[in-house]
């Protein structure tokens, strides 16, 4: 056999397997695999004749090595063949892990939220509500953009500290929440930057008076949106020298600091609680 042919059957083999594979519940999956001619030949799912034990250690044994895509398959199928299973109850959970890990977070999230709505009582839900706001907070784009993810980032960290002011995922919480809220008063200057270049200058005011109410602690409305505002309220009407005393204020916006996005999420420890 060529090299050539060689090359192109793996091709194949890998579009089909990808084609096949891409679902959101196991049982969905296809399995291809291609013989000596290169025929397509479909092959039996894997996991249909395991029991529940060894369908949940194939999971956690290829989730803990990061094969997120085949342990995510093992948790689905449990979904679907035993619901009510005690194992169910932690391939949900690890489900949803495995979505928020391969960085579908529109994904995960639902599978949060179903787990919080399926089991209320169980000892993960910090952990859940933790995840839940990550899985926004991780959508947060530049702050020229949708600050939609932020504001969601931010109710679902304060959700969590009202509820288990003493969890462990409180600090952390707390530390994404102030960033959040850090590009979310960014993005209202980014607002009142607009304002000013189209010289609406009574919207800027209005923007800065909502800007300083709302977050009074960030340190870009204490350095830079008191003293704009105060200029404005003078009549001060700001040109291209005016705002020499804001350097950077028409630079291109950073997105979210980078350590922020880099910082390594808390990974849950499950607990069985009443609820399984």
């Amino acid at each position: 056999m060529s090299m050539r042919t060689t090359l192109f059957r793996c091709s194949i083999l890998f579009l089909l397997l990808v084609v096949g594979g891409c679902s959101l519940f196991g049982s969905d999956v296809k399995y291809t695999k291609i013989d000596e001619d290169g025929n397509v030949v479909e092959e039996v799912n894997p996991f249909e004749e395991m029991p529940v034990k060894n369908l949940l250690q194939k999971g956690m044994d290829d989730y803990n090595v990061g094969k997120y895509f085949t342990a995510v398959s093992a948790f689905e199928e449990i979904l679907d063949r035993y619901p009510f299973s005690r194992e169910a109850v932690l391939a949900e959970l690890k489900a949803a892990d495995c979505y928020y890990f391969m960085d579908k977070y529109a994904q995960a999230l639902s599978l949060y939220e179903t787990f919080e709505n399926n089991h209320p009582t169980n000892e993960s839900i910090p952990y859940i509500m933790y995840q839940k706001g990550m899985c926004s907070y991780r959508q947060i784009d530049r702050v020229d953009r949708d600050p939609t993810g932020a504001e969601k980032a931010v109710a679902s960290f304060r959700q969590l500290i009202k509820a288990f002011p003493n969890s462990t995922y409180t600090p952390a919480a707390k530390e994404k929440m102030t960033i959040a809220r850090e590009f979310l008063a960014g993005h209202e200057f980014f607002v009142v930057k607009f304002y000013l270049r189209t010289e609406q200058y009574k919207q800027a005011e209005a923007r800065l008076r909502y800007l300083i109410a709302t977050y009074p602690e960030i340190k870009i409305v204490t350095d830079d949106a008191k003293p704009l505002l105060a200029r404005l309220e003078k009549g001060e009407k700001p040109d291209r020298g005016f705002f020499s005393f804001l350097p950077g204020m028409f630079d291109k916006e950073d997105s979210l600091s980078q350590k922020s996005q880099d910082d390594v999420p808390v990974i849950s420890e499950f607990k069985e609680s009443d609820d399984l």
